[in-house]
């Protein structure tokens, strides 16, 4: 997947206001099998996969380590034959070896899917795009189907997520099928997207990357997270739980909230927020970029929950003004900052 196809900025707009494709095939695909694959998903993960009722259905989880920080967050669905996981590719190895470790006491088979591929079709015109590469019976099928759901067409899993704050489908499926698609999605009118407008789209939506708003030392709590941990199997153990509930409890934890900057000077990962009137540093940037959808500079930033109204950051000696707000500035298209 490459920087840009083209220009940055047309290709983000393409994905708001069009239809965009993204090749996302450099992530990992793991399935687990096996008679003890539920209880052992249920341990392994912070989310409760329990909550999944239909096949195809899809969870998006936390995987923490003992101490409650994020190993990786990934998308788990339920399939007909247990359990498959899509993971990032930055922690592929870790992930893998975690996965393993962690499974010695478990009757499952795990696999890594090195035959399949992914593609993202996102953005207001994606049923009109599906309409012109998929059968009619698939794409009403889909169409029918609720956030977070999706459907099995022989060794396609087509599903309704996605990583833009936009409506469309994630297709998962066998590589030669994959290609077929992509060239028949270009041909009707798709746009390819590549990792600039990726980021600017995610970031814009308010959500996580992994490496910059969550690691191994952030719990859930910090990134605006705690969503995705399930308690309520209060009889449910899971690898990170005691750590987590007692950073729940002590209840001093920072969170992730957003900036809008009205300066276009781009507030950058690393650097320092005040509050304005102080010196005092109350936080740090962990992603930042300007919106092209907003047309200004925006920010997510780690700071205290108290922390609010306007602030700045300090950039090559300038004071650059921004007003502290929830962590997400446009959804399928609109501003909610």
């Amino acid at each position: 997947m490459p920087i840009n196809y083209g220009s940055q900025i047309e290709e983000h707009n393409a994905v708001r206001n069009s239809c965009g494709i993204f090749d996302v095939s450099h992530m990992v695909f793991i399935d687990i099998k096996g008679y003890e694959s539920l209880k052992f998903i249920k341990y392994l993960l912070a989310n409760d996969v329990a909550a999944l009722k239909e096949e195809c259905d899809a969870l998006y989880t936390p995987m923490l380590n003992a101490l409650g920080g994020i190993l990786d967050d990934l998308i788990i669905y339920l399939m007909p034959f247990g359990y498959r996981m899509v993971m990032n590719c930055a922690t592929k190895e870790k992930d893998i070896n975690w996965i393993k470790k962690n499974a010695q006491e478990f009757q499952v088979n795990i696999t890594e899917r090195n035959d399949l591929s992914m593609i993202a079709i996102q953005g207001p015109k994606w049923e009109e795009i599906i309409s012109k590469c998929l059968d009619k019976e698939i794409c009403l099928r889909i169409k029918e189907k609720k956030s977070f759901e999706g459907i099995l067409s022989n060794e396609m899993l087509i599903a309704k997520t996605g990583y833009t704050g936009e409506k469309g489908i994630e297709v998962l499926a066998p590589t030669e099928d994959i290609l077929a698609l992509w060239t028949k999605a270009l041909n009707a009118s798709a746009i390819p997207i590549g990792l600039g407008a990726r980021d600017t789209l995610r970031l814009e939506a308010g959500m996580n990357l992994y490496g910059f708003e969550m690691n191994e030392t952030t719990s859930p709590l910090e990134c605006n997270m705690s969503w995705c941990v399930s308690l309520k199997d209060k009889n449910r153990d899971f690898i990170g739980k005691n750590s987590y509930i007692m950073m729940k409890n002590l209840n001093n934890f920072s969170v992730l909230k957003g900036i809008v900057v009205n300066d276009r000077v781009i507030i950058r990962n690393g650097q320092e927020i005040f509050l304005e009137g102080s010196d005092k540093s109350i936080g740090i940037v962990t992603s930042g970029s300007f919106s092209p959808t907003l047309q200004k500079s925006i920010a997510l930033v780690r700071v205290p929950r108290s922390a609010s109204g306007s602030c700045y950051a300090v950039i090559r000696g300038k004071k650059v003004k921004g007003v502290l707000g929830k962590p997400k500035f446009v959804k399928e298209g609109k501003s909610i900052f």
